[in-house]
């Protein structure tokens, strides 16, 4: 298993997990329900954790996918920036559930107006895991990159036989 694989492993958990919490969140502040919120912030501490896993084994990844045909730095560049951004907004998320959590356990008067923080946090987390996937996708998944059906064009027309023969 190389660095590649273990980035692979991991990187799903803080996009999925960001989405899933940002929804049980909303859902716990709906029913007014700490436990349901808890759950969530409980979610949000472990997608930090594996989002700092990512970023730990994006480097080598990197190194791995820059030999591959039809992987560019800039692609490569591009993810990384995106994911840096999305690391912090998720290291800022788990400090803040871990805060909530506290202060739900302890029935503070400040739980609730943690709360809204952390789903202003989770949906720009949101966001940003969108982005992070598509760039991270994109690096070997040609086909979802914005110049697929360009790219497509000139291999068909390079690939496809000539039916013009004259016999």
């Amino acid at each position: 298993m190389n660095d590649a694989h273990l980035h692979m492993l991991v990187n799903h958990f803080p996009i999925i997990g960001t989405i899933f919490g940002l929804g049980i969140l909303i859902a716990g502040v709906f029913f007014k329900n700490d436990a349901i919120k808890n759950t969530a912030y409980i979610l949000f501490v472990v997608a930090a954790i594996f989002g700092f896993a990512s970023m730990n084994t994006g480097e080598g990844a990197e190194e791995l996918a820059e030999k591959l045909p039809s992987v560019t730095h800039e692609i490569i560049h591009e993810h990384e920036e995106i994911a840096e951004k999305l690391a912090l907004v998720l290291y800022a998320l788990g400090a803040v559930s871990l805060l909530g959590l506290f202060l739900n356990i302890k029935k503070h008067a400040k739980a609730n107006m943690i709360t809204y923080l952390a789903i202003v946090i989770a949906a720009v987390g949101v966001f940003l895991a969108q982005k992070t996937g598509t760039t991270g996708g994109e690096i070997r998944h040609t086909e979802i990159r914005e110049n697929a059906a360009a790219i497509a064009g000139s291999t068909q027309e390079t690939t496809e036989p000539d039916h013009n023969d004259n016999h």
